[in-house]
């Protein structure tokens, strides 16, 4: 397979952050995207180029009618943890993609995966998908990112950040880990749909190399031109912050992850894979402080009082 062949992707998760970075830089690269939502037309993020279906995953219908047409499949599950949900969207994608004949499909797990079995629902819905998927015989590739640098341009980061120079992320400090863009997971999801030879891997992507807290606090320092210190944050903590903006049981998926790392069971989860994903993919992550300096953060910036409005001469 060649990048330079335009694709017919069905893309499962393209109306949110992960799922639309990977639509986005497939439709710039000329590549047509199919994309199933629930969202009426109004609510739909901007996605020029891409085609929108309106479906459920649950019904296999909406799904093979997503397929239709289509050559290569991006799969980003929705932010759901129950387990029978999970396993019933994933056998629907299956059945939908081997119907189609599909080429390659590539499902991103939104996450790093332990080895073992865990009682973490983020972890073993993801797990149980990825099986699910490999059993339907489609030609699969997995990627498994670490967490997100967008996540820090969010309300919950950017203020305290900009105006106070506290980085504050529910990992411990110690926690050695490969951040990643979301632009960084685009450009990894393109060479898994179309590099040669890679049915049947999985791969842990992440950035560049694997950061500490501190060596985080460091990059951001660099990229923003100010001093920054890590904070940890309490996964009780984020888990009620998230709740207010997602709901307590999407957030208590969520939060799973960082009360797993908290506990200290597997450090280096999130780590760097020693550059076998980067060389296989051929991927070249940025520095973290060149995706810091080129967020616009003055949007998080408190609105400065009266007085100091004035000028000063």
């Amino acid at each position: 397979m060649s990048s330079e062949i335009p694709m017919r992707v069905a893309v499962v998760g393209a109306t949110g952050f992960q799922g639309g970075a990977v639509a986005r830089l497939l439709a710039d690269r000329h590549h047509r995207v199919r994309t199933l939502t629930r969202r009426p037309e109004a609510d739909r993020p901007p996605l020029p180029g891409a085609f929108f279906l309106g479906g459920d995953l649950g019904r296999p219908d909406d799904v093979r009618r997503l397929f239709e047409g289509t050559t290569h499949a991006f799969v980003t599950m929705p932010l759901v943890y129950e387990a029978e949900r999970v396993e019933a969207y994933a056998r629907h994608i299956g059945e939908a993609a081997r119907e189609a004949g599909t080429v390659r499909l590539v499902l991103n797990t939104n996450t790093r995966i332990p080895l073992g079995p865990t009682d973490v629902a983020a972890f073993e819905t993801r797990r149980l998908a990825e099986r699910v998927l490999r059993e339907s015989g489609v030609p699969l590739v997995v990627i498994r990112p670490p967490v997100y640098l967008d996540n820090l341009f969010s309300p919950w980061n950017g203020p305290s950040l900009v105006d106070e120079g506290v980085l504050a992320y529910p990992l411990p400090e110690s926690t050695r880990t490969a951040w990643l863009s979301h632009r960084g997971l685009a450009l990894a999801a393109l060479s898994a749909l179309t590099r040669e030879g890679l049915e049947g891997r999985t791969f842990d992507i992440g950035g560049e190399r694997a950061l500490t807290g501190g060596q985080l606090a460091a990059a951001f320092a660099r990229g923003l031109g100010r001093s920054v210190r890590y904070e940890e944050l309490d996964p009780a903590v984020f888990e009620r912050g998230l709740g207010r903006l997602l709901g307590p049981e999407t957030a208590a998926g969520v939060a799973g992850i960082y009360h797993y790392m908290a506990s200290g069971a597997d450090p280096l989860l999130m780590a760097d894979d020693d550059g076998v994903s980067t060389e296989v993919l051929a991927l070249e992550p940025a520095p973290v402080e060149e995706w810091v300096a080129r967020q616009p953060w003055q949007v998080w910036a408190s609105e400065p009082d009266e007085a100091d409005e004035t000028p000063h001469r």
